[in-house]
């Protein structure tokens, strides 16, 4: 399960994508979690994916 808030999710993204995670397609799909949803959320506190870094920035 992943976090509601968008800033407890940011956080929680982020550190998978750092130590486990090469981008984050493999994120959603190994957690089954929609990715347009991440990203809808956390676009909610100015945050966007980032590939080249792989973050959220």
């Amino acid at each position: 399960m992943i976090p509601k808030n968008p800033v407890m999710l940011l956080s929680f993204i982020n550190l998978k994508l750092r130590d486990t995670y090469g981008d984050l397609d493999r994120l959603c799909e190994d957690l089954n979690v929609n990715r347009l949803e991440i990203e809808q959320k956390l676009e909610q506190i100015n945050y966007r994916y980032d590939r080249t870094q792989n973050q959220f920035i």
